[in-house]
């Protein structure tokens, strides 16, 4: 009796076991939280007429009814009228882009002259002047004695022109301008041809008063001259010089003030420097023009040998 009533529990128990199992399967894969759709009902994803997802104007729900509900992170039309308008770019500067201002050299020739670093004294100065007198005398001995031996070249010409084609040395000699120098050489000559005492003969004599004359002429030529050698020989030393003191100077200001960064250093040694460039611009145009000017007193004086030679073999030979 027993055994049957335990027979009957367990059919039971079975029976409950496979209805609950059954359930589970209907409803186990669907989510939690989650309700199955009713029949009939139209999903709100894919219902017509459904609101446009990116919250356009106009758009509604199946009903009619406005859409309360946007998008998170999707800009409404108002939010974007709201937002505020980007910042203007900065405007360039007047004078275009990288404009800088021109910022003056404390450490030139002008500022060494005054001293506003300290730097000038009179010794300083000095030198400056010298050079600058050595330069002024340089460029005007040059211009005179150019012009002198350019004077000199074409009363050469006068003389081959004039002078071998008169009829007689006298002639010859008043077709010569009055501060000619081959006039002076001439007369000269024919002074020692008509005054020879017998001491000596003729062709000696007036030899020796054409060449006394010719040194003359050649001293006065030369005069002036060598100043130019030396301004070109002295210049770069005295600006060596002014850059030796201006270097003292600085260096001596740099102890004192205790600092011996390059900008400290570097601006006082250069400022010293320009006495050496001043005295090397100084020498160079010196040393090419006495060059220059010994070259052509060279031509001048062969002219004038030669006119002196022809002249003796004309006194001694033929007389006047």
């Amino acid at each position: 009796m027993i055994s049957k009533k335990l027979a009957i529990a367990a059919a039971i128990f079975f029976l409950s076991g496979a209805s609950a199992g059954q359930t589970f399967a209907q409803t186990g894969g669907q989510p939690a939280g989650q309700t199955t759709a009713q029949p009939g009902t139209p999903d709100a994803g894919t219902a017509p007429g459904a609101a446009n997802a990116t919250g356009g104007p106009g758009a509604a729900t199946p009903g009619g009814a406005p859409d309360q509900m946007a998008s998170p992170g999707v800009a409404t039309p108002n939010a974007a009228a709201a937002a505020p308008p980007p910042p203007a770019p900065a405007a360039a500067p007047s004078g275009g882009t990288g404009a800088t201002t021109a910022k003056e050299n404390p450490y030139g020739l002008k500022q060494l002259w005054a001293g506003q670093n300290g730097h000038a004294d009179w010794v300083a100065r000095g030198v400056m002047i010298l050079l600058a007198l050595m330069s002024i005398g340089t460029w005007y001995i040059f211009f005179m004695k150019f012009w002198e031996q350019q004077r000199v070249l074409g009363q050469s010409r006068q003389v081959e022109k004039r002078f071998w084609s008169s009829n007689n040395l006298n002639e010859g000699i008043d077709q010569l301008a009055k501060n000619s120098v081959f006039r002076t050489v001439a007369e000269s000559g024919v002074r020692a041809s008509s005054g020879n005492s017998g001491m000596m003969n003729t062709n000696d004599w007036v030899a020796m008063s054409l060449n006394r004359q010719l040194e003359e002429i050649n001293a006065r030529l030369q005069g002036g001259v060598a100043f130019l050698a030396s301004v070109g020989s002295t210049a770069p030393f005295v600006g060596l010089f002014g850059t030796v003191w201006g270097i003292l100077n600085a260096l001596i200001a740099i102890g004192v003030a205790g600092q011996a960064s390059i900008d400290k250093v570097a601006g006082p040694v250069g400022e010293a420097l320009i006495m050496t460039a001043i005295g090397l611009a100084v020498a160079v145009p010196a040393v090419l023009l006495y060059n220059y000017l010994v070259r052509r007193n060279k031509v001048i004086n062969e002219k004038l040998r030669s006119f002196a030679s022809d002249l003796q073999t004309y006194l001694v030979t033929k007389g006047r």
